[in-house]
């Protein structure tokens, strides 16, 4: 295990430079930010791109680059949104709202998306299996940000139960900051809660038609017993793995809801970057949801071996 480990994270690490390598070009070919005249940082801002290498080979460029992330984690000031600001201080910033928003939202999707599905499972081939089923499938069909405006228009607008937009401040754990952030997070959960359940229902199902079930039941267990002893057990293999996927694919996700709601976190600074053409948060972004995406995938298989000894990653015969 310690060695297939060790393999995943230098894959890691050797997927996250290159890609890191092709936003780094691909952004170092686009002309720069204008800078305003007459403004104390514009100078400040000048000589660091004069030291980053702006007139140098891409390939110089990308080195120097990393030299001053690994040897001071400097990425770069801002050109454009927060003018002559540190990057990586902005960054820090705005983690937070991302962070709470998309934890809320697992928290809130979990145990309704495994409940729905363990529901439809033990009620196989009859209405409310076919009535899960058909939702869970529509729900998929459609976008975050379609049950964004639907969310703001009738429990916002019509029964004014939620603000529209998220509360300025950082009293993130507030009773009133979580009330502002449910219309982002419900938003964010209806699409995890719809995976969760066809998952659940999916594993559930193939396992309590397995011969194991049938001989638990002719030991003596109820079906109650023998779902919630056995049945969920091995379901686990699949369902915690997916939990991990599922998060990575809400911090993926949350880029347009943040914009919808004005939540400030970092998908909404990446969508204004861009925009904005400011490159030094645009890379940091970038690195950041790429290396989350990376870490989840060795996360998402390691666990796998975690639940269930019986697997082992890597192994040879």
């Amino acid at each position: 295990m310690g060695k297939y480990v060790a393999q995943r994270i230098a894959l890691m690490l050797f997927t996250l430079l290159i890609i890191t390598l092709i936003c780094f070009v691909l952004v170092r070919m686009l002309p720069p930010a204008e800078l305003p005249l007459n403004d104390p940082h514009t100078a400040v801002i000048e000589a660091r791109r004069e030291a980053q290498g702006y007139n140098k080979p891409y390939l110089v460029q990308f080195g120097i680059f990393l030299r001053n992330i690994f040897t001071k984690f400097d990425w770069g000031l801002s050109d454009k949104l927060y003018f002559g600001q540190n990057v990586a201080d902005i960054f820090l910033q705005k983690l937070p709202a991302t962070v709470f928003t998309n934890l809320y939202s697992i928290i809130l999707s979990i145990p309704i998306g495994i409940g729905l599905g363990i529901w439809a499972a033990l009620k196989k081939n009859t209405w409310v299996d076919y009535f899960i089923s058909t939702v869970t499938m529509v729900v998929i069909s459609v976008p975050s940000f379609v049950f964004a405006f639907i969310i703001q228009y009738v429990l916002s607008y019509k029964l004014g139960w939620f603000p529209f937009l998220m509360k300025a401040g950082t009293d993130w754990l507030s009773w009133d900051m979580f009330v502002s952030m449910l219309p982002a997070v419900m938003s964010l959960s209806f699409g995890v809660i719809a995976g969760f359940t066809r998952t659940t229902r999916a594993e559930l199902t193939e396992v309590l038609t397995s011969e194991f079930m049938l001989l638990a039941r002719t030991k003596g267990l109820t079906k109650a017993q023998a779902t919630i002893r056995h049945a969920l057990k091995n379901c686990a293999v699949v369902i915690v793995p997916a939990i991990f996927g599922e998060f990575i694919g809400i911090m993926s996700g949350s880029l347009v809801i943040e914009k919808i709601f004005a939540i400030p976190g970092v998908g909404n600074l990446y969508l204004n970057a861009i925009n904005a053409r400011d490159y030094n948060i645009f890379m940091l972004d970038s690195c950041f949801y790429t290396a989350v995406g990376l870490a989840a995938g060795i996360v998402v298989d390691i666990s796998y071996g975690f639940i269930d000894p019986r697997i082992r990653m890597g192994s040879k015969k």
